[in-house]
């Protein structure tokens, strides 16, 4: 046990954002450089070492908690690094991204505040890029065993990297210009810096994995030749398909899905254009959708130089404590969050839905007309009277996803049968109903969360590993059934 006293003695502290007005001005990572250091071991030092630490089943990885925490505290950095690295491929992405359901099920979590399980996380793993910790694991022996991955998330690049430390030889496509996906366009500079994504491709190229770019399976490769080319193919293209809002004036310029959006505000940060060719400066912007997506174009906005950003959501506001009763502990509980988007300002408003959009002579939107509504007999009914419009010069559309892109005839070019929600159906495999394919995080599971992703793309190496050795020693985290805690 790192300090057995140290959840007595040490409140819980936090990684230190810079102030408002200076990080609104540039597109950095929000937090102070450095900041988590000099208090870091002290907040490790607050784990309990539980007799049944329930951080384990908050984290579908099955993180080694308690064991990095007291590495931590005793400053073994290489060490904590090691244990890290045992169940996650990834730890600075999900250190930065994950909303960290082990800290909802941290036992210390039941009447203090949790143990802060994400930041030492975090800085366990920046501190072993900066020690130079972080090195390149090539297999000793090739298969002989070729393998394509669909898509470069982290679903994609955590199946890459185990199946190529397991000796094949993998190479990921991805259609997008840039290896990433949704964690390279989709997640804005200031959640995560773009050079944490770098450093884990130059390290995964020195062990031998190939990147493809440019190139959409379906569309620029038949899907069934892909199939024909490799021994085996793994499908982690994600549940891209955006959610729409078919309300009277949605054709109207200025309305956007959130991923036409954000990903055009990274490539200016990419160098790829000056200004992007979708702007909130000077304009009045609302945002429908309250969740992450929402929130990261929010703080986009502000960027940007939005005159006002106005975030709508649809559920009412959920309470900023758990109630025991309906959300009850260890359950991942749906609380009133305030990001650092939201810290930057701007207004959020809930029990609102969108009844139509109202345009200029020119076909630009200009007014969203929105009315307040409450659960009656467990439906959502609009509040008479309550109609009212608001200013809206740029819209994005971060509603959410309903499944993976058929468009580009991937599916239907394989095969695939599709379970009762759209996405991808496999077995307790990850195997998909055509021989020698499989399917990993968004695509087969729909819309989770980055640590999901991570670890269906670790388990579904291992069920690609067995197809083609017979046998594998690659762990798997997961089952496909398997889903997060709740009630």
């Amino acid at each position: 046990m790192a300090d057995p006293k140290g959840f007595l003695t040490t409140g819980r502290e936090v990684a230190k954002t810079r102030p408002v007005a200076e990080r609104v001005k540039d597109w950095n990572e929000v937090y102070v450089p450095g900041s988590l250091l000099p208090i870091i071991s002290k907040q490790a030092g607050r784990c309990m070492d539980c007799g049944i630490p329930f951080c384990h089943n908050g984290c579908p990885l099955g993180n080694l908690i308690p064991e990095w925490n007291d590495y931590a505290y005793r400053e073994d950095w290489q060490a904590a690094s090691e244990r890290l690295h045992a169940t996650n491929n990834f730890p600075e992405f999900t250190g930065r991204l994950c909303p960290a359901p082990c800290e909802s099920a941290c036992v210390l979590g039941i009447n203090q505040p949790a143990v802060t399980i994400k930041n030492v996380e975090v800085s366990i793993i920046d501190k072993a890029w900066d020690s130079g910790d972080v090195t390149p694991q090539p297999p000793e022996r090739l298969s002989g065993k070729t393998v394509a991955v669909i898509g470069s998330g982290p679903a994609g690049l955590a199946a890459a990297q185990q199946l190529t430390r397991a000796g094949h030889t993998v190479a990921v496509y991805e259609r997008a210009d840039r290896i990433g996906g949704l964690l390279r366009y989709g997640i804005p500079e200031f959640k995560m810096e773009k050079v944490h994504i770098n450093r884990r491709i130059e390290q995964m190229r020195a062990e031998g994995t190939k990147f493809r770019t440019e190139i959409e399976i379906g569309r620029d490769i038949d899907a069934a030749k892909l199939r024909q080319r490799y021994d085996a193919v793994v499908i982690a293209a994600g549940a891209t398909v955006s959610r729409d809002l078919p309300v009277p004036g949605r054709e109207l310029k200025g309305i956007h899905f959130a991923m036409e959006y954000l990903p055009l505000a990274n490539k200016v940060q990419e160098g790829d254009f000056v200004a992007p060719p979708i702007t909130a400066e000077g304009k009045h912007v609302v945002v429908i959708g309250g969740g992450d997506t929402g929130a990261d174009c929010v703080g986009t906005a502000h960027r940007q130089g939005a005159l006002s950003v106005t975030q709508l959501e649809i559920m009412p506001k959920p309470g900023e404590d758990r109630n025991p009763v309906t959300q009850p502990w260890p359950t991942f509980p749906m609380l009133y969050k305030v990001t650092s988007a939201h810290e930057e300002g701007g207004e959020r408003v809930y029990s609102v839905s969108t009844t139509h959009f109202e345009g200029d002579e020119e076909g630009n939107v200009q007014f969203l007309h929105l009315v307040e509504v409450e659960f009656k007999d467990g439906k959502l009914e609009q509040k008479p009277g309550t109609e009212r419009r608001i200013p809206a010069q740029l819209v994005t559309l971060a509603m959410g996803f309903t499944g993976t892109d058929r468009s580009n005839g991937l599916v239907d070019q394989f095969g695939l049968e599709l379970d009762a929600r759209g996405n991808i159906a496999r077995d307790e495999n990850y195997a998909t109903n055509v021989d020698g394919v499989f399917v990993a995080g968004d695509a087969g599971r729909g819309q989770s969360l980055i640590v999901w992703a991570i670890a269906e793309g670790r388990s579904a190496a291992r069920g690609v590993d067995r197809y083609l050795t017979g046998t594998s020693e690659l762990p798997a985290p997961i089952r496909p059934t398997d889903r997060a805690l709740a009630v």
